[in-house]
């Protein structure tokens, strides 16, 4: 069954917008250095999670209870690639400049490329696979490096690891759940485990110390950055397979830096431009490469029963 050129193109939207929303963040996100962390994330998640149920609804979009081993993918999803991922930015954005921290993110649709299409049952394209080498070389000139020390290097290896997760730990269960399913439960999941770590380290009067501004921040990242971009961006992941979805990562740099310039930032210099011209080419030399020698071949999204 190939997919239908309309469905791709839409898929492909869908996933460079999530992208670019997780791009254009980046101002957003620094409103929030000097408030509670976990507070903050547990009422990120807990509007997120409120938002999509009302969506879903409205779509009149099922959204089922998890069972048996969809528990540990879920789970999983949440801890790594919601909950981690904060802290591990927050963490590392004091042993390294967040240029260091954004190639490592960057590293991520070659991981995606390599390991996306054996849980999807099948197995890596070279074409995907050198597409993803190039977008990756691109989004690194994006972010122009950044230095860091040893203990910047392990958190940086951290928020690799949980962004591949956000996408890899979901797989098994996309098949049943569908993108708005895996958005909500791993948001109100999320929720309860920041919450039990924002009353143990932060204590609950914490949330009375946020003021105008951090509110405004976390309901846009609650809207744009979590409601909007996962049900987007899942969506891709199972119309595209992970091996395509990832190269939709090297939007997000760029979407930071062109945000950049439109809040008065300097105008990118020879070096993003050319890692823009790169990600644009290795996303346009993947959209051409035939996964598994077989162009358009709809990607296989196993169960999480099938997972074992």
């Amino acid at each position: 069954m190939t997919i239908r050129t309309e469905t791709r193109t839409g898929a492909l939207a869908m996933g460079a917008v999530a992208m670019a929303s997780v791009g254009g963040s980046v101002a957003v996100s620094g409103v929030l250095a000097d408030a509670p962390l976990f507070t903050v994330q547990a009422i990120r998640y807990a509007a997120a999670s409120l938002l999509l149920l009302a969506l879903a609804r409205a779509a009149r979009v099922p959204i089922r209870l998890p069972r048996g081993a969809e528990w540990m993918w879920l789970s999983g999803v949440a801890a790594l690639g919601l909950v981690l991922f904060n802290v591990a930015l927050v963490r590392g954005s004091e042993h390294a400049e967040p240029a260091a921290l954004g190639v490592a993110v960057a590293c991520v649709p070659v991981v995606l490329a390599l390991v996306g299409p054996l849980l999807e049952g099948g197995r890596p394209a070279p074409g995907a696979v050198i597409a993803a080498v190039v977008v990756t070389a691109g989004a690194a000139l994006v972010q122009s490096g950044g230095r860091t020390d040893l203990a910047g290097l392990g958190w940086a290896a951290t928020v690799l690891a949980c962004e591949v997760g956000f996408t890899l730990l979901a797989v098994p269960v996309l098949r049943r759940h569908g993108p708005w399913g895996v958005s909500v439960h791993t948001c109100w999941i999320a929720t309860a485990q920041l919450t039990v770590l924002a009353a143990l380290t932060e204590g609950p009067g914490a949330a009375t110390t946020l003021r105008g501004p951090h509110i405004a921040a976390i309901a846009y990242l609650a809207v744009v950055l979590t409601a909007v971009a996962f049900v987007l961006w899942y969506s891709a992941v199972g119309r595209l397979g992970t091996a395509l979805a990832g190269l939709l990562t090297g939007v997000a740099p760029v979407a930071a830096a062109a945000v950049g310039v439109l809040l008065g930032g300097p105008v990118p210099g020879p070096t993003v431009c050319a890692g823009t011209a790169l990600v644009v080419g290795g996303l346009l030399l993947g959209v051409r490469t035939r996964p598994d020698g077989k162009q358009q071949a709809e990607p296989k999204i196993p169960s999480a029963g099938t997972m074992g």
